[in-house]
């Protein structure tokens, strides 16, 4: 496929006051095109906008849970820039390990919400836009579209709900010369992670469950920037930290064995027995 230049294509990225979101308009900026950021924060996607560029930035405050927020922004993409050609579907959330037992209805269901129909909402919003132009549209799943998910149930479930979006419309935007990527982040060295694995020692404990290899955390620079490559490139996949992709590759035949070890590690199930007994505890989600 031929290379997407993103020199003067406006560009949508939600959840981009901070972390990861941020990092990928930095990078379509310096590639030439122009950021629209959305984040729930008022003050903190119009302080990043500004931080950015002068006059090649927007900031606007929306929720992506809105339908019609989103087809308010797009319309704003395209009275500033005239029009739109990427969106980034970025802005999620997480909450505290427990189980699903221990998890509360309301927590559980706010996170796939978010992290699944804010991504439909927002995709959905600009897509007239993508198609007209022949653009390039990216969902963020996770590694978590294909590890187990004790502990973070709602999550990893939106995940591969979103890994199931993005690959569905990869291939039916083919018809109308645009196209779709969806990217696999590992464990990102973000305030949501701080906040939902560095601040909960139980977090930690399921986290050293993984094998050391696979610890590894990328900044959100590296985030950003493999995410503006992949548009570049119209990828139909972006993993990072690359050692997860022969996991992503190879799911059908490790799955079944990390499950069945799962049942039976005995120190998996002590810290599922801790996240059984949040039962009752609030359980507030991160950004």
């Amino acid at each position: 496929m031929v290379r997407y230049d993103l020199a003067n294509k406006v560009a949508l990225v939600t959840g981009s006051a901070r972390g990861i979101g941020v990092a990928t308009a930095r990078a379509l900026l310096a590639r030439g095109a122009s950021v629209v950021l959305v984040d729930l924060d008022s003050d903190a996607v119009t302080a990043a906008a500004a931080a950015l560029h002068d006059s090649r930035t927007l900031g606007l405050a929306a929720d992506v849970t809105d339908r019609g927020a989103m087809q308010r922004v797009v319309a704003a993409a395209g009275e500033r820039f005239g029009g739109l050609d990427v969106v980034v579907a970025n802005a999620g959330i997480a909450s505290r390990v427990a189980t699903f037992r221990a998890t509360p209805p309301e927590t559980f269901e706010r996170v796939l919400e978010v992290n699944l129909m804010g991504v439909v909402r927002t995709v959905d919003a600009a897509l007239p836009e993508i198609v007209s132009r022949k653009g390039h549209i990216v969902v963020i799943s996770s590694i978590y579209a294909f590890t187990l998910g004790i502990g973070a149930v709602a999550y990893a479930m939106s995940k591969a709900a979103v890994e199931q979006f993005g690959r569905a419309l990869r291939v039916e935007l083919v018809q109308h010369g645009a196209s779709a990527s969806v990217a696999y982040f590992g464990f990102i060295d973000t305030e949501m992670v701080h906040r939902a694995i560095d601040a909960d020692p139980l977090a930690g404990g399921m986290f050293e469950a993984l094998p050391k290899p696979l610890h590894k955390r990328l900044t959100p620079t590296v985030a950003g920037e493999a995410i503006v490559r992949g548009i570049e490139l119209r990828q139909a996949r972006i993993i990072q930290p690359r050692r997860w992709t022969a996991l992503s590759a190879m799911r059908g035949i490790l799955n079944p064995l990390s499950d069945a070890q799962a049942e039976h590690d005995e120190g998996v199930q002590a810290n599922l027995r801790l996240a059984d007994a949040r039962i009752g505890e609030d359980q507030p989600t991160t950004a």
